[in-house]
């Protein structure tokens, strides 16, 4: 990552809060040793795309080995990219080894694992993928998602990469972008698989505005670790700043922490902001309904003693098929809801 390492925590401090999950098995990619859809059966011309650093990335043949961030390659896959991507690095496996949520509709018993966690990217097996291409989200500048500062300049020499932005703009915006992308490396954007995927998304997005329009209840999108009680910013987060673009009334905290995606509340003051409906941070790493439960200050919100709490997938899958279900979980969360705050 180019920016300073206290930059990129700011951004997943809430991640770091909940613990590492600890590497799975670093499973053999199916046929993911460089003799198998190697280098010299590649395919097509020249190849080149400029990312979102404004980098152009050029190589002789359209990338056959690439190694991404799980929920990149799980976006990618929606669009159509599958057997290209030969290994992972992010939350990939759960465990008690089911795929985590992040990985979509991946098979994470073919790739090759390369990190299960932050800060774990094993160096030496990415090397032995022989890649052409990593692919990762970016959601500070220039800062690779996953990628180790320290180990940062040995990833990036053994192969090019490509970054996509993924905060502070909204996640439609998002999602056209991995739809270029994808289709560079050879996606169909008219497969009928695609192209359900982006109607089942409009129709949700209509309906979302329909219900905040006629059930104008406030939200709050938040996450919870032992000590703190995190509320995030939809002026950063995609998804929620998305959300917010369809006339969703999410709250906007008025304390950001440095970086800007949250304020951190103690718990004895989680009750700052007064909402109808919480989103609540649904990864592994951030504290359950279940969990939160033992907290007396999670009990005494009025949202959740209405029962109008709802899953947010605060790291989503930039792709149609990765969005859809986020908006329409989200649209039931607000058409079922009361003012309780």
């Amino acid at each position: 990552m180019s920016t300073p390492r206290s930059v990129s925590l700011s951004r997943r401090g809430v991640l770091a809060a909940g613990g590492a999950i600890g590497i799975g098995a670093l499973l053999a990619a199916c046929g993911g040793g460089k003799d198998s859809g190697s280098k010299g059966n590649v395919k097509g011309g020249a190849w080149s795309f400029t990312d979102d650093r404004k980098k152009k990335v050029s190589l002789d043949h359209t990338p056959q080995r690439i190694v991404a961030f799980t929920g990149t390659a799980a976006a990618l896959y929606d669009f159509g990219i599958d057997q290209q991507v030969v290994g992972v690095f992010g939350p990939t496996k759960l465990k008690n080894g089911k795929p985590d949520p992040q990985a979509g509709g991946i098979d994470v018993d073919r790739v090759t694992i390369i990190g299960n966690a932050y800060n774990q990217f094993a160096v030496e097996k990415y090397a032995g993928l022989d890649p052409d291409l990593l692919i990762t989200n970016m959601y500070e500048p220039d800062a690779l998602w996953f990628v180790p500062e320290e180990s940062k300049d040995k990833i990036t020499k053994l192969a090019e990469s490509v970054a996509i932005t993924s905060a502070r703009v909204p996640l439609v915006k998002i999602i056209e972008r991995y739809a270029e992308l994808a289709q560079s490396l050879g996606a169909d954007l008219k497969a009928k698989k695609v192209t359900d995927a982006k109607a089942r998304f409009e129709k949700a997005a209509a309906e979302l505005r329909k219900a905040a329009k006629s059930n104008p209840v406030r939200v709050l999108a938040c996450s919870g670790s032992a000590d703190l009680f995190y509320a995030s910013n939809p002026g950063i987060n995609s998804d929620i700043m998305y959300f917010k673009s369809l006339g969703v009334d999410v709250i906007v905290p008025d304390n950001l922490d440095k970086g800007g995606y949250f304020e951190s509340l103690s718990w004895e003051n989680a009750d700052k902001y007064p909402a109808d409906v919480l989103m609540l941070d649904n990864r592994t790493s951030a504290l359950q309904p279940k969990d939160l439960a033992t907290k007396p200050a999670w009990n005494k919100l009025p949202a959740v003693k209405a029962g109008q709490v709802t899953g947010w997938s605060s790291e989503p899958r930039f792709s149609y098929a990765g969005a859809a279900p986020l908006i329409e979980e989200l649209t039931k969360a607000i058409q079922n809801a009361k003012k309780v705050a």
